[in-house]
């Protein structure tokens, strides 16, 4: 019935009415931003919520007599069975959405989290502001329980294309070590060597910029 970042829940016509078949409903999580409560009968209501990062797409809720798009956060489309056309889009406050969501949202993958680390010139010795960063990332892939754990490797444009790409790989690499060192599977880590692609801050060729002698870390 629906897909992308989306809800169902029951209620009467298109104003949300809080009072409607509570004892009946089950929610469950659709995918990314996305929820259903639905009930024994066949009425429903199609939510769009934000994603954990407060980004908003759209939902389409489709039946076999007609469609509507949703693309608006916590606007709802009646559903009052497969021989009716949904409803044009209403709003449900959000608290309302919270209240009756509770479980399934805080059973919600948390958003990725990036962490920028920082390397001494020509090395793969992290800089002491970034190691101290090392706590923080073993605290997100905790969090998230994570395994997929990506660590992209830069350099700077000083030196010659490809030992910078060796040295981008040999950095990410360092980072690898320290998390496997933490505790995490070798397996949950991918690593990747830019070298100087990819700038963070824009130069030219043969300058030195330590902003972008990094790894990024993404853990989802």
């Amino acid at each position: 019935m629906a897909a992308g970042g989306a809800a169902a829940i029951r209620t009467n016509d298109l104003k949300w009415n809080k009072a409607v078949m509570r004892p009946t409903l089950a929610s469950f999580i659709l995918g990314a931003g996305a929820l259903l409560l639905a009930s024994c009968g066949t009425r429903s209501l199609v939510v769009l919520i934000p994603d954990p990062d407060g980004a908003v797409g759209g939902v389409r809720v489709t039946n076999s007599a007609g469609s509507v798009e949703i693309a608006a956060p916590h606007q709802a489309a009646v559903v009052e069975d497969e021989s009716t056309a949904p409803s044009a889009p209403a709003d449900i406050p959000a608290e309302e959405v919270a209240k009756i969501f509770s479980e399934a949202l805080a059973i919600r993958p948390l958003p990725p989290v990036h962490f920028l680390l920082y390397f001494e010139l020509d090395s793969i010795e992290l800089k002491p502001d970034s190691l101290n960063q090392i706590p923080a990332v073993m605290a997100a892939i905790r969090d998230r329980a994570s395994s997929h754990i990506g660590i992209v490797g830069h350099t700077d444009t000083l030196g010659e294309k490809i030992d910078n790409l060796n040295l981008s790989q040999r950095r990410a690499e360092a980072v690898k070590d320290l998390l496997i060192q933490n505790g995490i599977p070798d397996r949950h880590i991918e690593t990747t060597s830019h070298g100087e692609k990819n700038l963070l801050i824009k130069t030219g060729d043969n300058f030195a910029e330590p902003r972008n002698r990094r790894v990024e870390v993404v853990v989802r």
